[in-house]
């Protein structure tokens, strides 16, 4: 099973990506798959976490994952190293950060992409959970970019579609490109 977490505050599209990641998996990629968000009644700003597991049989654990495959952080902030020691051995760290972070939190790959910086220069506005779902897909080869293009266009707005897709293949193409 592939388990995801995803870090961020209210307001950045943490548990839609979480969501829309979902939706690929199980409507488009012939996987099972479960997303769900963890959240109190906090305000816009607070500190989210979404998750989606990932798998080809029928998933029965619906509990948080004690430790993940993959960790995104759509906010550097929320970045702790304590966290690291929450990913399975070989797990992934993606950081939405406009400076290089470290490579490695105790043995896990970390990598960092400019998420905000596109998604303002694309959509005009901080939401980069479309960002990360591309980048994402872009190093991970279980993640297929084509199911989250068929998810987007399902789930959003069709007036927010087309530069959602831009979006997310620009961060497609970044990530693969730095990191392969």
């Amino acid at each position: 099973m592939t388990e995801i977490v995803w870090h961020g505050r209210g307001g950045q599209g943490a548990f839609t990506a979480a969501r829309l990641l979902g939706i690929a998996a199980s409507l488009y990629s012939g996987k099972f798959a479960l997303s769900f968000p963890t959240f109190g009644p906090e305000r816009r700003g607070a500190p989210v976490l979404g998750f989606t597991k990932i798998d080809d049989c029928r998933i029965a654990d619906r509990s948080e994952p004690f430790a993940a495959n993959v960790r995104l952080f759509l906010d550097k902030t929320l970045l702790d190293s304590q966290i690291a020691w929450k990913l399975h051995p070989g797990g992934l760290i993606l950081v939405n950060s406009s400076v290089p972070v470290q490579k490695s939190i105790n043995g896990s790959q970390v990598i960092s992409i400019d998420a905000t910086g596109l998604a303002l220069k694309i959509l005009g506005i901080p939401v980069v959970n479309t960002a990360m779902l591309g980048a994402l897909a872009g190093i991970h080869d279980e993640i297929n970019v084509v199911a989250i293009e068929k998810a987007i266009k399902l789930e959003m707005k069709s007036s927010i579609v087309e530069k959602n897709l831009l979006l997310l293949h620009e961060a497609y193409n970044l990530s693969r490109k730095e990191n392969r």
